[in-house]
């Protein structure tokens, strides 16, 4: 059974906390790499259009006649080849969402977390709260827990105001409640500062 130290905001070792092995010991790489596809497909929103020969204005009269002019033979001065015509194969709006069964999606969570385990990227406090909403505040325990260079996913059981005004405008934090983990967050984080409640609950959640 895998173990994690539990830490107090100074970066001091309270003891030892066993993690879950039906999460934490875990691994599917196929279904964590569909997940991935999946998560990173359903946010695209698929809203790109350029218009189409039926779509651009103008062009309802033959340019020219048919014969007798020398020229090339034209219908429409918005067929593709005109500046200003229509494109030709033009993306339209269209929906790029997935869909994955809820076995699936949770095995892939358990394997990214699994990984993250073995990699040393969880890092667990007894609390994380702040005092103040203020950056310095949160950015100094970063710093004492030598955190401060990566980017962390903060995991907490409930959010708190303080925690959130000290923690949305640094760049390489993500905050998050427990029920809201997903695999796309826990993959591009480097860390995830999470504390003791928060893991009960993603254990309740998984398990």
């Amino acid at each position: 059974m895998k173990k994690a130290e539990l830490l107090n905001l100074k970066g001091e070792k309270l003891k030892d906390i066993k993690l879950n092995e039906k999460i934490f010991e875990q691994k599917n790489d196929k279904v964590l790499y569909d997940a991935v596809i999946l998560s990173r497909a359903n946010i695209r929103q698929g809203t790109h259009k350029t218009k189409n020969r039926s779509e651009v204005s103008g062009g309802g009269r033959k340019p020219w006649r048919q014969k007798g002019t020398g020229r090339a033979r034209q219908g429409s001065i918005r067929a593709v080849q005109w500046v200003g015509g229509g494109k030709y194969g033009t993306p339209v709006p269209r929906d790029y969402s997935k869909k994955m069964n809820r076995k699936e999606a949770r095995l892939a969570l358990k394997t990214a977390l699994t990984y993250k385990a073995e990699e040393k990227g969880i890092v667990i406090v007894e609390n994380l709260m702040v005092t103040t909403p203020k950056v310095k505040e949160f950015l100094g325990i970063l710093k004492t827990l030598k955190l401060d260079n990566k980017k962390v996913l903060v995991v907490v059981k409930e959010l708190d105001e303080n925690l959130i005004l000290a923690s949305r405008n640094l760049q390489n934090v993500a905050l998050i409640q427990a029920e809201e983990i997903n695999v796309l967050d826990v993959v591009a984080a480097d860390v995830i500062l999470t504390t003791e409640d928060a893991i009960q609950k993603i254990e309740e959640v998984l398990v």
